[in-house]
């Protein structure tokens, strides 16, 4: 019926939203009128008798029930209703290279330093209670936990068209939306390198394990995703030693490397002349694996001296030119083929810069890759215009389509490792629900001890000294704490095993039944999620 009143544009949500706590009545005129207003020429299908004839009438129990129900939402009036739902939704929206180009990844990026920003500005919406951002070269992910998951989902989106300045209207179509289990599978997916452009690399699981490091500093990284993103790492390291889906894997870097070997002409790397902008982990990948290929010379061009020395130290037996950021139209000017790799949010090669350079040596052609995002290279340099030829981690796809056949059946097993992790994670979760009801329960027996305290000590009279008063209330707190231990240990479960979660959760059902705690739960939760926001 709820459904029907829907239909009719009444705006009704549930059994209590139809009920008249005065009456226990509900007629139907004005219902059924507005049910032909809305949809006319289907009266006849709802079989409905006279408006006159037709009328509801509702047992006690469901009167009591709505004025509970009435009673509970006056005196939660202020706090955002959707707070009462015992168990808040984890969402995962963002998008990734399967989805969106890298024109519109590099717009929303957000760099490792801006993540406590981040997280405190998306959980000042009122429907976010935690959030986590994952941003690498290869995906921008957001997972929080809502109150409301459309009311969530709306507020995360507002955010990401404010931060990145793209209407939402072109965000859209390249977002993906995962709920819950869909979300947590998502994130233990991609952690083990299942859902990467190169499947099994390992970088993605070091930048998982950053999200976590970062938000232990962050308030808006709270209990749910604390954990959801520690299981992520564990699943992460159990999928590379378990599976061999990391043996003979490529990396963005080493993927970079072939696909430069391929570009460029005979003899290729052993005659080409290389420069390296940045110093970091992707730049030191770079080395090794152009020195497998025979790359005996490079340029490594840097903001700071210390850090690219530290670099060349690792490679004794590559020949490094260094150098720094000032230097870079000298270092681009003697190259055949430059990697860009650096943190720099701005464009560093674009046509002003190359504007006057001879002509590479090679073969006149001068070849970019890109693997920064946001990119470093401008993109509509052509070999035509610039004598430069550009590609980005988003030419990297016929490399990478060539190494990961392969390592299908490896990742079958990833797939069967990953299902054994998220039940782990789904335990524990389970295993929160019983809190509200633990302090529902400690709650109320502390509520009787203390009322039958005061009603025997005022019936014993003024002669007890206050020795004997407190030998009385000790009594009574051991008494309780006796009787509740039964029942405690009966709540308490760490999660690790999903059989034992699912008892709990059951002994919590009969416990609330027992002792009438669904509205004491209920406020528990309220509070909890009042203190949160």
């Amino acid at each position: 019926m709820a459904s029907v009143m829907q239909t009719a544009g009444l705006g009704l949500q549930s059994r209590n939203d139809m009920l008249c706590g005065v009456s226990g009545q509900w007629t139907c005129p004005q219902a059924f009128t507005a049910l032909r207003q809305a949809r006319p020429g289907r009266s006849r299908a709802c079989n409905v008798r006279s408006s006159a004839e037709f009328s509801v009438s509702l047992p006690a129990s469901h009167l009591q029930s709505s004025q509970r129900a009435l009673q509970m939402l006056k005196a939660t009036k202020g706090l955002n209703r959707y707070a009462m739902e015992k168990k808040s939704s984890i969402i995962a929206i963002g998008l990734t290279i399967h989805s969106a180009p890298v024109e519109l990844r590099e717009k929303l990026a957000v760099p490792e330093a801006e993540w406590p920003r981040a997280i405190a500005e998306l959980c000042s919406y009122p429907h976010i209670e935690e959030a986590a951002v994952l941003s690498t070269c290869n995906r921008l992910e957001i997972y929080l936990v809502g109150l409301s998951f459309h009311r969530g989902v709306r507020e995360v989106e507002d955010w990401l068209s404010r931060a990145s300045g793209v209407p939402l209207a072109d965000l859209r179509p390249h977002l993906f939306l995962l709920r819950d289990r869909d979300a947590t599978g998502h994130l233990l997916r991609v952690s083990a390198g299942l859902d990467s452009l190169v499947l099994g690399e390992g970088q993605i699981l070091s930048q998982v394990k950053q999200v976590y490091k970062v938000g232990q500093a962050c308030p808006g990284f709270g209990r749910h995703l604390n954990g959801l993103f520690k299981q992520a790492v564990t699943a992460g390291k159990r999928v590379r030693t378990e599976t061999s889906i990391s043996a003979g894997a490529v990396s963005v870097s080493s993927a970079a490397a072939e696909l430069a070997a391929l570009k460029l002409p005979a003899p290729g790397l052993p005659a080409a002349r290389v420069c390296i902008v940045g110093a970091g982990k992707m730049s030191r990948l770079l080395v090794k694996h152009l020195a497998s290929k025979g790359c005996g010379r490079v340029t490594l061009l840097n903001r700071s001296l210390a850090r690219a020395e530290a670099l060349a130290a690792e490679f004794p037996d590559v020949e490094f030119q260094l150098g720094l950021m000032p230097t870079l139209r000298d270092a681009v000017a003697a190259a055949d083929l430059v990697f860009t790799a650096s943190g720099s949010e701005e464009v560093l090669v674009g046509r002003e810069l190359l504007e006057g350079l001879p002509p590479a040596p090679l073969d006149g052609v001068r070849r970019f890759v890109d693997i920064s995002v946001p990119r470093n290279v401008a993109g509509d340099l052509t070999p035509a215009r610039d004598a430069a030829e550009v590609f980005n981690v988003d030419h990297l796809r016929e490399v990478v389509a060539a190494n990961s056949a392969g390592r299908a059946r490896a990742a079958a097993e990833a797939e069967e490792l990953l299902t054994g992790e998220q039940a782990a994670f789904e335990a524990w979760r389970d295993s929160l629900e019983t809190v509200p009801t633990i302090k529902a329960l400690r709650s109320k027996a502390e509520a009787i001890r203390a009322l039958e305290l005061e009603k025997t000590l005022a019936r014993l009279g003024e002669g007890m000294t206050n020795k004997q008063k407190k030998a009385v209330e000790d009594l009574t707190k051991s008494i309780v704490n006796k009787l509740l231990h039964g029942p405690m240990t009966a709540l308490r479960c760490d999660g690790a095993d999903p059989g034992a979660v699912s008892q709990t959760l059951a002994n919590m059902e009969a416990l609330e039944r027992m002792f009438d705690l669904a509205a004491s739960t209920q406020e528990a939760i309220l509070a909890a999620a009042a203190a949160r926001k």
